[in-house]
């Protein structure tokens, strides 16, 4: 017989849950919320949720749970990934909060009439293998793929999390990141029905939203955000309200800013390891170690050089990463970057990630990333591209300043400008991105190779 775990980890109805607009929303109010959204659910098994607001997506996906529903968490909602989801899922439907365009039938979230106190309800419990969700991959790395989430492997996952964390019950988590992604379904979301925490309801996005809902919120608070959001919220010079701790995921994290980070905000920020078909594995704090450790009950096997295989504590099976590891014994390792990252050029070899990072930490280089174009004979590929967001730089003058950073052999032609690159709500630049970059600027090579 299948073990039940709670929806909520909150014991008292009347602790806060969740804040909209600075002000508390209960546990009380939550159950009533998601028991009325629930009730309004069309037959459908399969829920997009496409709510803006994060306290709606929490709802939204408890009460799918409490129908029996599967939440289905894309993290794109491009007209070809929905028309591929709901040509695999006809019952598919979405829950939206606002406009939507989505070629899907929808249905709209239901607000509440909070003349009424809610109705006392003992707490519901859900049977711990059940599927409640399907969280789909970034499609940084190529086509987004949906992978199913039992209830007691998220649990699992999200207690492992906060027992690493050692936050104190209450803690408010504002975060920058959207609630479909893994990330911040996990910290964001999960974190606060089972951390004994509470969520902001805002998605703040730009670095003024951020201070201004940092600033709503009561301490002690925790800032889950991406190196893309917390490099633009260092650069607006705006003070930041106090905070407990800094999470942080999605793309590769450098020690310069993880350092500046914790001078600005004196927290400490730790960052996540993880992938959407494991979750969350790992943590470090940046700032101090370049080594990650392992959640509770984790641990990684390797398979060939380079390459392991996660398996225990939160994870229902064996899981294989597709990162360069390095174990260092007792839990520990050193992430080398993803095996795909890998380029070899001229027979030399480096990755994309170390190259993004010097190209990055080029002083007045706001963002940047390399494109590999696809591989040719014998593993190597053909000529670098690389896009920067570099108001005081010319594309020669930005090259040579790059020649000093990294072999010749990777110089990138050609090395285009822009004024943003196109990261999506999670600060990744989807590997589709990229190509449609290359494609759209891969006239200008020839000019670039001329003027060389």
């Amino acid at each position: 017989m299948s073990q039940s775990l709670p929806l909520l980890a909150h014991e008292d109805p009347r602790a806060v849950l969740a804040w909209r607009a600075g002000q508390p929303v209960r546990v009380a109010d939550f159950l009533a919320d998601a028991d009325r959204v629930a009730q309004a659910m069309p037959e459908g098994s399969h829920v997009l949720n496409a709510c803006h607001d994060r306290y709606r997506v929490a709802v939204g996906f408890a009460a799918a749970v409490l129908r029996g529903k599967i939440n289905l968490l894309p993290s794109t909602r491009t007209v070809d990934a929905v028309r591929r989801l709901r040509q695999a899922l006809p019952d598919l439907f979405a829950l939206v909060d606002g406009p939507s365009d989505l070629d899907l039938p929808c249905m709209r979230y239901p607000e509440a009439d909070r003349a009424q106190a809610p109705r006392p309800r003992p707490m519901p419990r859900i049977p711990s293998d059940r599927v409640v969700a399907k969280v789909c991959t970034s499609g940084s790395t190529g086509a987004p793929l949906p992978h199913d989430k039992t209830w007691g492997s998220l649990v699992a996952c999200v207690d492992a999390g906060r027992e690493r964390l050692g936050l104190p019950a209450g803690t408010t988590l504002v975060g920058t990141v959207p609630a479909q992604h893994m990330y911040g379904f996990e910290s964001t979301l999960l974190m606060a029905l089972h951390g004994g925490l509470a969520l902001s309801g805002a998605h703040p996005f730009y670095p003024a939203d951020i201070v201004e809902e940092l600033a709503r919120v009561p301490e002690p608070r925790m800032l889950v955000s991406t190196p893309v959001h917390l490099r633009a919220l260092l650069a607006s010079g705006l003070d930041i309200p106090r905070l407990a701790m800094v999470l942080c995921a999605t793309a590769p994290l450098s020690t310069e800013l993880a350092r500046d980070v914790e001078s600005r905000t004196g927290a400490p920020l730790v960052e996540i390891y993880g992938s959407t078909e494991t979750g969350q594995i790992a943590t470090r704090r940046t700032a101090c170690t370049d080594a990650f450790t392992l959640l509770r009950g984790v641990e990684l096997a390797p398979v060939s050089e380079g390459l392991a295989m996660a398996r225990g504590g939160h994870l229902l099976a064996p899981t294989p990463m597709h990162d360069l590891i390095s174990p260092l014994g007792a839990g520990e390792f050193r992430l080398h970057g993803r095996s795909a990252d890998m380029v070899n050029v001229a027979g030399k070899r480096s990755s994309l990630a170390h190259l993004n990072h010097q190209l990055c930490s080029i002083p007045g280089v706001l963002d940047g990333a390399f494109y590999a174009p696809e591989h040719g004979p014998h593993d190597a590929v053909g000529r670098l591209m690389a896009f920067a967001v570099a108001p005081q730089w010319t594309p020669q003058a930005l090259r040579q300043a790059l020649r000093e950073r990294i072999d010749a052999a990777f110089l990138p032609r050609p090395l285009v400008l822009l004024r943003e690159l196109p990261r999506n709500a999670t600060g990744k630049l989807p590997q589709a991105a990229l190509a449609a970059l290359a494609a759209r600027h891969g006239e200008s090579l020839e000019a670039c190779q001329d003027a060389r």
